[in-house]
């Protein structure tokens, strides 16, 4: 039995015009436990400015950890998501987010399939997948880093097809960063489905989904970057969280949404749960 920890994803101030110091501290006066950073490769100049809250992986990974410190939060993970289908990209961007997280004190790296490339086969993907995924367990595994694969892209949009990404590589540090929102638009039950992946569930991306976007986009779509609230939406984050606390490990629940104001709504809604 796992406890349950409720943390936020930092696009809840990309609209703000904020850098990543001010989301930390506003996520603490919010009252968020955990923090998600985006991590980047190279230059990003509205997040160099003080515009954006991304963080480069070029950076001081201590002195990301210091400031979450100074704040009183933690890391849940990274926000690190790359095409797994293209070892040429995600090879190195991978391995790069496992050695960061493992200095940060971030003990997840969060990725889906990512967009694959338009002249493959299913079956040339899988085995491109396998290499990329191969070559970070090894990394993952060395550092004591869990690598969460997202339900979002053309693959992972069913259970079967998140199971046979999972499974393509036997490493413990291979799990599931489990989405409710891109589960419910791709057409699924996410209660059913969080069940069916809670005891290889190493995060969980907490998205729910308003009643105008689920009838503007339920079963048309693979998923979406930000929900509305937490409980304004079709998810019921009583189960979700009775759910995750039945997983072997603890799970901390990443608030996925796009306003301050939605994020401030969201944990005052989930701590009624946990």
């Amino acid at each position: 039995m796992g406890k349950v920890g409720i943390g936020v994803n930092m696009e809840f101030i990309r609209h703000a015009d904020k850098p990543f110091e001010w989301g930390v501290e506003k996520a603490a006066e919010l009252g968020y436990e955990y923090i998600e950073p985006w991590v980047h490769l190279g230059r990003e100049l509205m997040s160099e400015a003080g515009y954006y809250m991304t963080i480069s992986m070029s950076e001081d990974p201590i002195r990301i950890r210091k400031i979450c410190e100074k704040a009183g939060v933690k890391l849940s993970g990274l926000s690190s998501h790359t095409p797994l289908c293209r070892p040429d990209v995600s090879g190195n961007y991978l391995k790069q987010a496992i050695r960061f997280a493992a200095e940060c004190g971030a003990p997840v790296v969060n990725t889906d399939e990512g967009p694959k490339p338009r002249w493959t086969t299913r079956q040339e993907d899988h085995v491109l997948m396998k290499y990329t995924l191969t070559e970070a367990a090894g990394f993952a595994e060395n550092r004591g880093i869990l690598i969460g694969i997202e339900p979002h892209q053309q693959y992972s949009k069913t259970p079967a097809g998140l199971d046979r990404i999972v499974g393509l590589v036997d490493s413990p540090a291979i799990g599931v960063n489990f989405d409710t929102g891109n589960s419910y638009l791709s057409g699924h039950d996410p209660m059913v489905w969080l069940e069916h992946v809670r005891d290889r569930l190493v995060h969980l991306h907490a998205k729910d989904i308003s009643i105008q976007h689920s009838k503007a986009e339920r079963g048309k779509v693979t998923g979406t970057p930000a929900g509305c609230a937490c409980g304004d939406g079709v998810i019921d984050w009583k189960k979700v969280i009775a759910v995750c606390r039945k997983a072997p490990r603890d799970i901390v629940l990443s608030v996925e949404c796009g306003t301050v104001e939605q994020a401030e709504r969201s944990i005052k809604h989930l701590r009624q749960f946990v």
